[in-house]
């Protein structure tokens, strides 16, 4: 059974997006992908990117979901979200 859930930061960069995809990535069983701004409306100061999308193929273990956890605790630290 897969597991998708959405992610988002408000207003961090593309760049930023990739690191936490390319982090996130290296959890065992994680898959991430980036999801692309749906607004037709351009804006200077809004993100490319909308959120991330992170999936398990399979029911996550406690420890993945712990990593997954502490990685985005520390993106949101960093970026004071």
């Amino acid at each position: 059974m897969e597991t998708k859930e959405k992610i988002e930061f408000a207003g961090l960069p593309l760049a930023v997006y990739r690191e936490i995809a390319a982090h996130l990535r290296q959890v065992e069983g994680v898959e991430v992908g980036l999801i692309s701004q749906s607004s037709l409306q351009f804006d200077y100061y809004q993100s490319q990117i909308e959120g991330l999308w992170i999936s398990w193929a399979f029911n996550p273990t406690s420890t993945s979901r712990q990593r997954v956890q502490q990685i985005l605790a520390y993106y949101r630290n960093l970026y004071n979200m």
